[in-house]
């Protein structure tokens, strides 16, 4: 009967050490091994040239590594990359390197699928069929380092989560994730250069507030009129704005950190004067800043990009009252890589 290995990136280095010990080796190779799977993210076991070949041998027969696997990389005109990653069990997430003059970013994936239901996305199309592991989203951010190295010559500076998936559905592998992420024994990466976006999940937001968090919050707001919000994103029925709100001004009590709401402007939908006060509004209760995204269109014509006239008076308004705007122009949109866009159709 064929033993089932486990899964060697799940075991922290001390279970390692504890491991060693009992096949009768010093502690000190767990510390080898855990330097192979994180900081050198080591494919197999037989990278691992300071390990004699009978401990790598040993471990073969014991455990696996479930590296990702990078099926397809599409590069786009204006330098993003867009990654079909395969995973361990042959499903298949999304990644995006995006590149500008003074940075390269990494959006990841936190979810196969994802488990909300916003309509102008084409990821909500895709039933969550499982959350990503903690080694599936280091592997991520491994991937694109390597290509920002290669085609950009430089060092991945910036990672998002705003990949497939809404990651505080999927919060304890997120931070594992994250502290492997900003880990001297992992990529020693400053959680200051993460932003982990959410579409609002109230008791989410309180619970990363206690955990004294260090990385910075996004929220894809798109509306601050509770009627129009729960006509493109349902779920807001079940999370209102004022329970968002109030994890918020939370967040804020606890962490004196600026949040960054993410809005989309369409035509039809949240272009009007009320929009654009409501929003003002909601920007009052709390420190923040906005960045405009340019929408981008998933097929079926539902949803379109609002009038330069509807942009422009929100960021006079905006801009009129004191609140930070930046409108972000999105990139990779001819290889379906632009936000909201990712729904595995490489």
């Amino acid at each position: 009967m064929e033993i089932k290995k486990k899964d060697i990136r799940a075991l922290t280095k001390e279970q390692l050490r504890v491991f060693f010990v009992k096949e009768g080796d010093k502690a000190f190779r767990g510390n080898q091994v855990y330097e192979w799977l994180w900081q050198k993210a080591a494919y197999s076991f037989e990278d691992m040239t300071n390990i004699s070949k009978e401990t790598r041998q040993m471990l073969e027969d014991n455990f696996v590594i479930n590296h990702i696997r990078v099926d397809t990389m599409q590069r786009s005109n204006d330098g993003t990359i867009k990654n079909a990653v395969r995973l361990h069990d042959g499903l298949i997430v999304e990644s995006v390197l995006i590149p500008t003059s003074t940075r390269t970013t990494a959006c990841v994936s936190s979810q196969v699928g994802c488990s909300l239901d916003c309509k102008f996305c084409a990821t909500s199309r895709l039933k969550r069929m499982r959350n990503l592991n903690p080694d599936e989203i280091y592997d991520q951010v491994v991937a694109i380092d390597n290509e920002s190295r290669l085609y950009h010559n430089r060092p991945l500076s910036n990672i998002v989560f705003m990949g497939m998936g809404e990651p505080l559905m999927n919060y304890n592998n997120v931070i594992k994730a994250i502290d492997k992420i900003t880990s001297k024994e992992g990529l020693g990466m400053s959680p200051k250069r993460i932003t982990v976006s959410t579409s609002g999940v109230p008791k989410m937001i309180k619970k990363m507030a206690d955990d004294e968090v260090k990385f910075n919050l996004a929220v894809s707001l798109h509306s601050a009129v509770d009627e129009v919000r729960t006509s493109i994103m349902p779920f807001n029925e079940t999370f209102p704005l004022q329970d968002l709100r109030e994890s918020l001004e939370y967040w804020y009590t606890k962490t004196q950190r600026k949040i960054s709401y993410e809005y989309v402007v369409w035509k039809g939908i949240n272009d009007t004067q009320n929009d654009i006060d409501a929003f003002v509004k909601f920007c009052k209760y709390v420190p923040c800043k906005v960045n405009i995204i340019e929408y981008n269109p998933i097929d079926d014509g539902e949803f379109q990009q609002a009038s330069n006239e509807a942009l422009e008076n929100y960021i006079r308004t905006l801009e009129q009252n004191r609140i930070v705007v930046n409108v972000r122009r999105s990139r990779g949109k001819d290889i379906d890589a632009a936000c909201g866009q990712l729904a595995n159709k490489t």
